[in-house]
């Protein structure tokens, strides 16, 4: 077993290939996404020893379509972050054809971005988060790693959909569809407009700038009109995400109590000694920096995150009107100087996410594209940014690009 890079290995793998889609794909998952009888801990000593007593819907769709869900990954605690998260390591070295990793800050694009493979977030509530042991709920989701589009555009087909147990998932209709996947290989689909944030960009260093506009100049030999939008709060989505998603992240350790599973302290003397002592020893020092920080918001200055949750809806509503220029968006996916697996601060976290923020605090789905950026020799990515919903047609863009 390749401890280094996965947490666990299934031993049952059937003998024959199923069939579906997604037949002779192979999947690799972290522990925080639930599959019956696999040790699912999430990173975290808070969920030691804890086992899935059934599969999330991903997994159960997943596997109806085909694909053979044989590892879990090693991940960062609780999905925050990508610090020991060994996703892409196990694509890069040919262990899986695709990989699901939480995205709560932008992690599936920058993971990506370090491995030269495709880097999807969909748009919140296109994919069901039952069975996910998340942390900050309104603003992570399934996100998807793969060296192909079309294996992308194939799982987004197989997991996406309504689905009763999550309550986060909202009615469609007909005046608000869900994306159809079915036909993004087939209808590829070229873009006359990509929206360039200003704002975005302006704190980019010298080699950074000249990396990202070589590849604006190559969207533009592609047939791709570059119009330079602005977005004067482009900052404000640093704050926000993180003043939200602390708050939620304090709220949503609050059931790791060391009572029902995971970690219990042996040396507590009685009860509430046992809880206390259980939270303390349960999360490491960045998880808990995290949650302290809620806990300070929710209950010493919660004016700031009623300031936090107005100003979210601002940025979704600014950010929205930008389409009314441009059919994307285009950013840079990641700094080369800011190394997210390294990050050991919830500054150095930010910092290492500060260009992927805006797709998860507006809930839009986002595309990280690799071979397109270059400083030096480091490939930063090029991400791609659609309106709410927008899912499908965002990959056909990328599939005409990149093909």
């Amino acid at each position: 077993m390749h401890s280094d890079i996965f947490t666990y290995i299934d031993p049952s793998q059937p003998s024959t290939v199923a069939a579906g889609p997604l037949a002779a794909k192979s999947l690799a998952i972290q522990p925080n996404m639930s599959v019956r009888g696999w040790p699912t801990e999430a990173g975290s000593i808070a969920l030691d020893r804890f086992v899935a007593v059934e599969d999330a819907t991903v997994v159960k769709r997943l596997r109806t379509a085909g694909a053979k869900t044989m590892v879990s990954t090693r991940m960062s605690e609780l999905g925050f972050g990508l610090a020991g998260d060994t996703a892409a390591q196990a694509l890069a070295e040919g262990h899986a054809d695709i990989a699901l990793i939480t995205d709560t800050m932008g992690e599936v694009r920058v993971a990506a971005s370090t491995t030269g493979v495709f880097g999807f977030k969909p748009s919140y509530g296109t994919v069901s988060r039952f069975g996910l042991i998340g942390l900050v709920p309104s603003m992570e989701c399934f996100g998807i790693l793969a060296g192909k589009l079309e294996d992308i555009a194939t799982v987004m087909v197989a997991i996406s959909g309504s689905d009763d147990r999550d309550p986060s998932m909202p009615g469609f209709g007909p005046e608000c569809e869900l994306p159809d996947f079915s036909q993004v290989c087939e209808a590829k689909e070229s873009i006359a407009v990509a929206g360039l944030v200003k704002e975005a960009v302006d704190g980019l260093g010298p080699s950074e700038s000249e990396a990202f506009s070589a590849a604006l100049s190559r969207l533009e030999k592609a047939g791709v009109k570059i119009q330079e939008l602005s977005l004067p709060d482009f900052d404000l989505f640093r704050s926000v995400h993180n003043v939200i998603g602390s708050v939620e992240a304090s709220s949503a350790g609050g059931k790791y109590d060391g009572v029902r599973y995971g970690h219990r302290s042996a040396s507590a003397k009685n009860w509430n000694e046992m809880y206390l002592r259980s939270r303390g020893e349960s999360f490491g020092l960045l998880v808990k920096t995290y949650m302290l920080q809620g806990a300070y918001f929710q209950f010493e200055n919660y004016s700031a995150f009623e300031d936090a949750c107005r100003i979210r809806a601002r940025l979704v509503r600014k950010t929205e009107e930008l389409f009314d220029k441009a059919d994307l968006l285009v950013f840079p996916t990641r700094r080369p100087g800011f190394d997210a697996a390294a990050a050991g601060t919830i500054n150095e976290v930010y910092d290492a996410f500060s260009l992927t923020l805006l797709a998860n605090v507006t809930g839009m789905p986002a595309l990280a594209l690799p071979g397109l950026v270059f400083d030096g020799d480091v490939d930063p990515g090029l991400q791609l940014v659609g309106p709410r919903l927008s899912d499908a047609r965002l990959l056909s863009v990328a599939l005409c690009l990149a093909g």
